[in-house]
């Protein structure tokens, strides 16, 4: 147990934009106990952003810490979305699995690399939780944002995305698996010497409905030399499996489990 005073210290370190670990280590007091303070306590953020953005200047850059952003953007086009605020601005909302909170803490650390001067806010839902962030700019970031689901419009890179997926592969590929994706383990039997063996075997998964999403996905293992072929589900091929053994240790090297 720890008192009110306590508390209180690590989260207005938190506030100032140190991370968990950071905090974790400054005070001794556990990730997850301060993770469930701020869960707790943290109310929905309104706050006053700089207009400063990579992509509204006189001339167009990249986003800050382009391997972050690649990593977001796997996470969005797969779990997030971009909703207008009613007096201006955006919420930015990647939903995270209650199951995995080092997802949680990723995501957080991804959304403050991209966008230092934004604040996070954790808004807990069944099951899962919402990572929110408040912007001005969040539309320019991600273009893919529009009216309706993913999957009923087209979804393509910009040119400045694409060459940020290019430079940094894996970590497009991670926030994919991350938000839409899984490792787990196969099994199957083989007949031998005339005995019923069971083989049990690592697997990756990835699930989307949408063909342009996918595409994006195998594209990018292609380019790392990740073999994959496509599992139909209700005859759509809404599943991408790897599950050649070089090919799972290559994502394994790269991307392992959710935890």
């Amino acid at each position: 147990m720890y008192d009110l005073r306590t508390r209180q210290r690590a989260l207005a370190l938190l506030s100032q934009g140190l991370s968990l670990n950071s905090v974790s280590k400054q005070t001794g007091i556990s990730r997850s106990a301060i993770r469930s303070w701020r869960l707790r306590v943290e109310p929905l953020p309104r706050m006053i952003e700089p207009d400063i953005c990579p992509r509204c200047l006189p001339s167009p850059g990249a986003p800050a810490a382009p391997a972050a952003y690649a990593y977001l953007l796997g996470l969005y086009l797969g779990d997030g979305c971009i909703s207008p605020h009613p007096h201006g601005g955006y919420y930015l909302r990647i939903a995270c699995a209650d199951a995995w909170p080092g997802l949680i803490v990723e995501c957080e650390e991804a959304i403050r690399d991209v966008r230092p001067d934004s604040r996070v806010c954790i808004l807990r839902k069944d099951g899962c939780v919402m990572v929110t962030s408040y912007g001005r700019h969040w539309p320019c970031l991600f273009p893919q944002h529009g009216p309706g689901k993913k999957h009923d419009r087209h979804i393509a890179l910009e040119p400045w995305q694409q060459r940020i997926v290019d430079a940094h592969p894996w970590e497009f590929i991670r926030g994919l698996i991350h938000s839409d994706g899984c490792r787990n383990m196969n099994w199957t039997t083989r007949v031998v010497r005339g005995e019923k063996k069971r083989y049990e075997y690592p697997r990756y998964w990835f699930t989307n409905v949408s063909d342009d999403i996918r595409r994006l996905y195998t594209d990018t293992l292609d380019k790392v030399g990740v073999e994959w072929r496509h599992c139909t589900r209700a005859g759509q091929p809404y599943n991408t499996s790897v599950a050649k053994r070089a090919s799972v240790a290559l994502m394994d090297a790269h991307i392992g489990p959710k935890y």
